[in-house]
């Protein structure tokens, strides 16, 4: 006979088994027998997985427990379980499972880490510790409103905690009644789309621009309006030229992506008046704001707009670290019900816990103090990056050196085709994006988007010396 658990065993969890038990194939036993059976030869239950105790199997399929100790004797003979003493009854190791028919493959990219990547940030161990002790306080003192259906717009905290960042470093005061905490600010803008706008709605993109918001927009069925970007950032003048009626106009103005130039007033304002005018929406992507190295903070177009057309993005992801995966969106009164809506309908609410552990990261000042810590170490990053790429490279790259931002551009001389481009990338080992993945419509020179952040200085001195050697190489 199969051995029963004993009660020390009894008390660790064993998951219900999922059985279909035919009908009509004999007895209570039998069936049971065969359902086991084949779910073990069809491999849904692997070998060493625990079975139930047979008194927890009978409660679970309405049985006698007489019945399915006959079903696990049965099982015991034709050798598909095993008994351990005082453990309690397994799936036989060495069964020939019925192999599933193969699949085709799916592709996935998963980001990189080498030198240069776009996205790194460092984090500090003592970052670390104190986020994972506010994270198991906030646990340990978790009542019911944290554990269960929350705010659609994220916890009070941290929405509070937002409001008091926006107010001091980029200019302008938000409500945090207006404020929506959501995954990612690709999330936001997917958030505004199906709350704002219509299917072949027309919205102005920087050209060039971040190829993950042009593909969020497409996704969401809207008509992107490539707008070039000249040296104040998105031309508002050739917007009005190429869609005067669009409905919104999504902009990174601080340090636009991937040229890192900064939109001056004047252009901001012009900007703003269009938005007024055509009854659109200005979607304000507050790009790497925190980490400007040249001159201070630069004023938010949200902090000029009086509340009224901007919808304002940010996120955690860079202050701390990608899978975070905390941002926030600031809605002017207009929108904020609908969105509210939106989120409600498919998200319904971000995590609370870890939203008050970085609220509390932000309260007590740890937050900014690692964002003041590793903007000195990520403007030594930058300059050891354009140095470096300047004595390898020659005259074969023109480097733009950012005032802002986590990333360079690396312009190559003359007519380089992509082809060429990514060989010299693949050649050096090096990971980046190239300029044209970022165009939409406007031809240019190619180019590199060489991240700084996140990166030792020695890997990216190294990561200069073989990017130079592979220019020369593949462009003579």
């Amino acid at each position: 006979m199969v051995a029963e658990m004993t009660t020390t065993s009894r008390r660790k969890a064993v998951l219900d088994l999922p059985l279909r038990l035919e009908r009509g194939a004999g007895s209570q036993a039998r069936r049971i027998h065969a359902a086991i059976r084949d779910a073990i030869l069809d491999g849904q239950l692997a070998a060493g997985l625990r079975l139930p105790s047979s008194r927890a199997l009978a409660e679970q399929l309405g049985v006698r427990r007489s019945v399915v100790v006959v079903a696990y004797e049965h099982l015991y003979g034709d050798g598909l379980v095993e008994s351990r003493t005082g453990a309690g009854t397994y799936v036989a190791a060495g069964i020939q499972v019925h192999a599933p028919a193969p699949t085709a493959p799916v592709a996935i990219t998963v980001p990189s880490r080498r030198a240069c990547a776009v996205g790194s940030t460092t984090v500090s161990r003592n970052l670390l510790r104190r986020f994972g002790m506010a994270a198991r306080r906030r646990i340990a003192q978790a009542g019911a409103a944290d554990l269960f259906r929350g705010d659609p717009r994220g916890t009070r905290a941290l929405r509070e905690q937002i409001a008091a960042h926006l107010a001091a470093s980029r200019g302008f005061r938000a409500d945090p009644d207006c404020i929506i905490v959501v995954g990612s600010v690709q999330q936001g803008l997917r958030l505004c789309a199906e709350a704002l706008f219509s299917p072949g709605d027309a919205v102005w993109t920087e050209d060039p621009g971040y190829p993950p918001t042009h593909r969020t927009l497409r996704a969401a069925g809207l008509q992107l309006i490539a707008i070039p970007v000249d040296a104040e950032g998105l031309d508002v003048t050739a917007g009005r030229k190429r869609s005067s009626d669009a409905r919104a106009a999504y902009v990174t103005p601080s340090n636009q992506f991937p040229t890192s130039v900064s939109m001056p007033m004047p252009r901001r304002l012009a900007l703003l008046e269009w938005a007024r005018e055509a009854r659109a929406w200005v979607l304000e992507d507050d790009y790497d704001n925190e980490f400007r190295y040249d001159g201070p903070p630069l004023t938010a177009l949200a902090g000029l707009d009086g509340g009224d057309r901007v919808i304002y993005f940010g996120t955690f992801s860079k202050m701390l670290f990608s899978s975070v995966r905390l941002a926030y969106v600031v809605a002017p009164a207009a929108a904020l019900e609908r969105m509210i809506a939106a989120r409600a309908s498919y998200d319904r609410f971000p995590p609370s816990l870890l939203e008050g552990a970085v609220a509390d990261l932000m309260a007590d000042g740890t937050l900014a103090a690692h964002t003041r810590h590793v903007r000195k170490h990520y403007r030594m990053a930058r300059d050891t990056l354009a140095s470096a790429l300047e004595q390898s490279a020659g005259t074969h790259l023109r480097i733009v050196k950012p005032a802002q931002g986590l990333h360079l551009l690396a312009y190559l001389a003359g007519d380089v085709s992509p082809e060429a481009a990514s060989q010299i990338l693949e050649q050096a080992g090096v990971e980046s994006w190239l300029l044209s993945e970022t165009r939409l419509e406007v031809h240019g020179p190619e180019g590199f988007i060489l991240g700084f952040a996140g990166h030792t200085e020695a890997d990216l001195r190294h990561a200069a010396v073989a990017l130079g050697a592979a220019v020369r190489s593949v462009l003579g």
